[in-house]
């Protein structure tokens, strides 16, 4: 099975099939989301208020002075007004529609025409129309306690506005942050369970998906592309309602207040859509190249960190830096290829949008200073302009965000959709603790199509019995142990455990009563206690304490700061290659297992060490079926039986004795390995003469 898609398989800026799988895992929130999006509708209608009630606070009160009145004599006007000079006035815009307006001629129940002027720093009264033949107009100069008068009513609706005003600013705070926090915690939810996910699917696949997938990329998968969807549903998928909300409002409250101008503001909008495709355009191409160039930049980086013993030993630290260099003057490049992109967009954005007030004021002003518009209005027109521009600028994030969560998407559900597993029986036979039969009958394996690594192996091992595997690097030794716990599936014949094909044992229930001990023990971060037991909490502390003793592990624990609850390091750095395998005899154990594996697990063991493990291997592998690889004969001479495999087949079986009395392929390695004993022997012996001599 192939690996899965390297960085440079970048997906397109949106996906509707990725989104609407991306979807499905945010409907377990859909009613968080929905709440988000009624916060976000009422959150607009407070930023869409506010321009509109500085408007009304401009020309409804601080610039409505001089705004035309109606005089009615007292008891005859239709709305309260401002009673001064044995008449009440009221502004035009306070009285209802439906009221008829000044015909000319004075009436006191439709009003007198009035007004209030102010030259010289003085205000006066103007009463009645100037325009009117029939009646001249008045003009008396008002006492600062009359300008009061008037100004009283503007004031108290100055300050109702500002409350209104204060409110809304308040409302919107207390509504962004409940959105913010739903929004931020469905987010969190979503992600967490999107890594559940994947780490659940990661430890259910095959061993052969490992050695084909590098760990770096697999946990960029869990880590940084997880991450990338965060901000996706976090600061694209909901947010882009807010925009819509905003632009269709401020669109919408425009063409209300005044078509002109409204058609004045978006004028420019055939640009913006312009700017946008030949943007959206560019910055993909950009940003592909940018991944590319990371892609390269991070294999570079775990390559030359993970082999920086063989770069130092062999003195290539200038050739390294000069490659690395190479790979990122180009990943430097493309930055500064995608950051010309966003550094057109947003002064081109910006240019439009400056465009756009420049003839705002041009058009608006001018109608003001012609006094057919009303100040508050363009004031008005030039906040909503800005904050139409506003999400549009925002563009550029989002889009790079969007970019990020589709092809972080892309490669998540590659890796989810790979099914590296082979499924349990439909109808799983129940196996109980074995008494250790282990029976092969023709099998053949190949890790790669018919590139074969065992040929028609066949043996059996009685229970209880200990059965070594010999052969030269590469003959298969390690593959026929991964194959009894369905660490790889066989590709022809079958393997019996008890006499029941481990293919109709469920995998959990198999490796229960399998313990292994490899050649390079795994440690994790924690104490020496959670490395044996495993988070098992079946094993007791005492348990624990007790398989440590059995296989000597005992005594170099309780010299340790802390005992069994001394810290381990990762991978174990800080014990030795001994003791950690000691620990790994502890652990196996302690899960007390009726068939034990040991993968060359004394080939890194010191003289001392090996002496305690010898003598803790009597007592662990009683009762227990025992299946030993190893190099060195010396340590498998008393197995109750040998497989010699060559070249992936079955060559001899016997005792050590019996295949010596062979003279085959057992005999030859076995001389083999006495020459290089004696040699080393002999070289020891010549040196410590030399040393005596000197």
């Amino acid at each position: 099975m192939p690996g899965i898609q390297e960085e440079e398989a970048i997906g397109k800026a949106y996906d509707a099939r990725l989104m609407r799988r991306l979807l499905r895992y945010a409907a377990p929130y859909r009613k968080h989301l929905v709440v988000c999006v009624i916060l976000l509708f009422v959150i607009t209608l407070t930023d869409l208020a506010q321009p509109y009630l500085t408007k009304i606070a401009i020309d409804d009160h601080i610039n409505a002075l001089g705004a035309p009145m109606l005089a009615f004599s007292p008891g005859q006007e239709p709305v309260p007004g401002v009673a001064i000079r044995g008449m009440v006035f009221v502004r035009e815009k306070w009285l209802p529609k439906s009221f008829p307006r000044h015909d000319g001629e004075g009436d006191p129940t439709s009003g007198c025409p009035a007004r209030i002027e102010f030259a010289d720093g003085r205000y006066f009264l103007v009463m009645g129309d100037p325009s009117s033949e029939s009646e001249a107009a008045t003009r008396d100069e008002l006492t600062p306690e009359e300008v009061r008068a008037f100004k009283a009513r503007d004031a108290a609706g100055v300050l109702k506005l500002a409350l209104a005003l204060l409110g809304a600013m308040i409302l919107g705070f207390v509504l962004n942050y409940a959105q913010v926090y739903i929004l931020q915690y469905t987010g969190q939810k979503i992600i967490f369970n999107m890594r559940v996910e994947i780490f659940r699917h990661l430890q259910e696949l095959s061993l052969s998906f490992f050695d084909k997938n590098p760990v770096g990329r697999l946990v960029t998968r869990v880590t940084n592309d997880t991450e990338a969807l965060n901000e996706m549903y976090t600061s694209v998928l909901v947010n882009l309602f807010k925009d819509l909300f905003l632009l269709v409002g401020i669109i919408v409250v425009m063409l209300r207040m005044n078509l002109e101008l409204a058609l004045v503001s978006l004028s420019t909008v055939p640009i913006i859509i312009g700017v946008t495709v030949l943007f959206r355009a560019k910055a993909r191409e950009a940003y592909r190249l940018v991944r590319t160039r990371l892609a390269r930049i991070n294999a570079t980086l775990a390559e030359n960190i993970s082999g920086m013993r063989i770069i130092q030993i062999f003195g290539r630290e200038r050739k390294k830096y000069e490659e690395f260099d190479s790979i990122n003057r180009d990943y430097l490049a493309a930055n500064m290829r995608e950051l010309q992109v966003y550094a057109i967009f947003r002064p081109a954005m910006d240019l439009v949008s400056s465009l756009a007030l420049a003839l705002l004021v041009w058009y608006g002003g001018g109608r003001v200073l012609a006094g057919r518009l009303e100040f508050g209005v363009l004031y008005a027109f030039i906040n909503y302009v800005q904050q139409f521009f506003r999400p549009i600028e925002d563009l550029t994030d989002k889009y790079n965000i969007m970019q990020s969560a589709m092809a972080a998407s892309e490669r998540i559900f590659m890796l989810l959709d790979t099914d590296a597993r082979e499924p349990d029986p439909a109808k799983p036979a129940s196996l109980g603790r074995p008494r250790g039969s282990i029976e092969f009958q023709n099998v053949w394996f190949a890790y790669n199509g018919e590139d074969w690594v065992l040929k028609d192996v066949s043996f059996k091992v009685e229970p209880g019995e200990t059965c070594a595997f010999v052969g030269a690097t590469g003959a298969g030794k390690t593959s026929i142990i991964s194959l009894i716990g369905r660490m790889y599936e066989i590709s022809r014949g079958r393997i019996l455990i008890d006499g029941v094909d481990i293919r109709d044992i469920p995998r959990r229930e198999l490796r229960r009563y399998i313990g292994v001990v490899q050649q390079d023990v795994f440690l994790f971060t924690g104490d020496i206690e959670s490395n044996i037991r495993l988070n098992n909490t079946e094993i007791s502390e005492s348990d624990v304490q007790e398989a440590a003793r059995h296989v000597n592990a005992d005594a170099f624990i309780r010299r340790l700061p802390g005992g069994y609850r001394a810290e381990v390091k990762e991978r174990g750095v800080t014990l030795s290659a001994g003791q950690r395998q000691l620990l790994a005899f502890a652990r196996a154990l302690a899960f007390d297992p009726a068939i034990l594996v040991l993968d060359e697990a004394t080939a890194n063991i010191d003289t001392e060490t090996e002496a305690l493990i010898q003598d803790a291997l009597a007592r662990l592998v009683r009762g227990r079926t025992t299946l030993v690889v190893a190099h060195r004969l010396s340590t498998i001479q008393n197995a109750d039986k040998i497989v010699v495999i060559h070249k992936g087949r079955v060559r001899e079986i016997g005792t050590h004795q019996e295949l010596l009395a062979k003279r085959g392929i057992y005999y030859q390695l076995y001389l083999l390995q006495y020459k290089e004993e004696l040699s080393r022997a002999a070289a020891v012996g010549i040196g410590g003469r030399q040393q005596g001599d000197s």
